[in-house]
Order: C-alpha cells, then structure tokens, then sequence
C-alpha cells in the first residue's frame, strides 16, 4: 500500500494535496440542482460536502468537500467557484441546520432551497422516542424501587410478565424500532408488542400517529397550497395534544416552512447525498478506518470527481 501511495497512485502529484485537509472544489462538476450535506470521515471530524444530482452519486458528483461546518468558512471555499456558474444553480436541497441555510443564500443566492423532507420526519420519530425513553427510564426507577422493597421485607422479586413474554421495562425498550415502522410493516411479534404499549401508554399511541401522519402529508399531497392547509391542519394537532418534544417539532417547522413547502414544486431530497454518505462510510470500512485523511480523499476524488 505504501508503494501504491507513494509511486502508483499519482498521489504525490495531487495539485489539490496542498490544501485537500481543509479543502477540495471540482467547478467542472457544478450543476443546476446540487445537494449540501455533512458527513464523518474519521474520529467524528465532520465535512461539509456539495454535490451534483445529475450525477446519480458516481463520477463528477463532487463539487466541494470542506473540512468543519462552520458556514463562514464554507462560503470562503465555495467563493472561489465562478460566480457566474453559481448563478446558474437553481435548487439545493439541505437539512435545516441554520449555517446550511447562510451557506446557500451566500453563494448560491438565486437558488431554491429546499429543506430536505426525510429530516423533518426524522425530528417527529425522535420526538416519539424521547417520549418512550422517558416512560423506560420510569419503568427502570418502579423496578428498581419495587426490587428494593423486596429485598428489605426479605421476599423474592418477580418482575411482572406481559403476554409476549416481556417485562414492561423490556416492552418499552424493544419497542423502539417499532415506532420507527408503519403499522404496514409490523410483523406479527411486532403488531403483538404495539398493541401491549399502546395499550399502557395512549401518549406513545397518540405521537406514533402524530408522526405517521406528517409522513402521510409528504408522501400523498402534491400542491403547495394544499401541502400548507394540511400542516396547518397537522399543527393544530400537535398544540392540542400538547406533547412538549412535538411543540419542539412543530415549532421547528413553522421556522422553516418556505423552504419546507418547496418540496412540493418538484419533490426534491436530499437522498443523494444520503447515498453519497453510505457510499464513504462503505469506501472508509473498504480501508479498515481512514488513517491518511488526504490520501482517503485522494482515493475517493478519484471515483467520485
């Protein structure tokens, strides 16, 4: 490997190794919808990645690689690309990260952005999870508490069995990828386990729907306008349910609805550069592990650029 790096590979005449651990832009590879992501190369060290759409996550999808995500220094790098070609960038879709949104407007100004539809489902799922740790982590105190008790009347404890074998704190906890799923996807042990949890907890029920429904939203309505009656719609629920982490949710995408709403024009995501993401995380276990940050990056600008 040490001869492939230093002799074979062309590594040692990189015109971009100088500056590749800060820093790598391809102009030739800027096109009209574009992709902005963050992603870990090694020891948790986060990159800010641009790339191209039209190039389906092969050859001349890297547009910028940049170290950290500090938005000001994103836009110095993403400044030396020529302003003209920015221009004619018209949509980038994006989470909803506040320097991602700074970025874009900065050196991309007559784009769409587009807040990427998969985040704003993912805040509502983990809205519901935070709501079944909290009722595990009651569970795990009424066990604690009950086990105690026996111990000082000198009895043995027996913790109560559900019909599927589990114990509520086990409920709860193997409960989690459940939530995650549609009821559509439920196998049998699973649709036995949602039952028994809705069952004991009518919130847990009452937010699983509450995040199904906003999935619903995106994946059956296709006007703008009708897209923002039914969030209106899908708001309301929310304050009336008066979940705190979904007030967290909602609020969230009330601060974001212009660009939320833009999904509707084309239905654009940002699940290329999720792929693109899966793609270096298989290329980095392909390595055993990044130890040379700049050949890594070498090696993959060779696929990807």
């Amino acid at each position: 490997m040490r001869q492939y790096q230093a002799c074979q590979s062309g590594f040692k005449n990189w015109d971009q190794r100088p500056h590749a651990k800060d820093w790598l832009l391809y102009p030739q590879n800027l096109g009209t919808h574009l992709s902005l992501d963050e992603t870990s190369l090694s020891n948790g060290e986060l990159y800010t990645i641009l790339t191209n759409k039209a190039a389906k996550g092969g050859k001349g999808s890297i547009v910028a690689i940049v170290a950290g995500t500090k938005a000001e220094m994103v836009i110095d790098v993403l400044r030396q690309l020529p302003q003209k070609q920015r221009n004619k960038v018209t949509e980038i879709t994006l989470d909803m990260a506040g320097s991602m949104g700074l970025i874009v407007k900065r050196c991309f100004p007559r784009a769409t952005q587009v807040t990427d539809r998969f985040h704003v489902q993912q805040l509502a799922l983990e809205a519901v999870q935070s709501m079944r740790v909290a009722y595990r982590w009651q569970a795990l105190d009424a066990e604690n508490e009950a086990l105690e008790q026996a111990k000082a009347q000198q009895l043995s404890y027996e913790p109560l069995l559900l019909s599927n074998g589990d114990t509520l704190k086990q409920l709860l906890a193997r409960s989690r990828y459940v939530l995650y799923k549609k009821t559509v996807d439920w196998t049998p042990t699973q649709q036995e386990r949602a039952s028994l949890l809705f069952d004991r907890y009518p919130d847990l029920k009452s937010a699983y729907e509450l995040s199904q429904s906003l999935s619903h939203i995106f994946e059956h309505t296709t006007d703008k306008l009708y897209g923002l009656a039914r969030l209106a719609k899908w708001h309301e629920k929310v304050r009336q349910a008066g979940f705190k982490a979904f007030n967290t949710v909602a609020r969230s995408i009330q601060n974001h609805y212009e660009t939320i709403l833009n999904y509707f024009d084309h239905r654009s995501t940002n699940a290329s550069a999720e792929s693109f993401n899966a793609k270096i995380k298989a290329f980095r276990r392909q390595f055993r592990g990044v130890r040379n940050v700049e050949f890594f990056l070498y090696r993959l600008t060779q696929l990807y650029a």
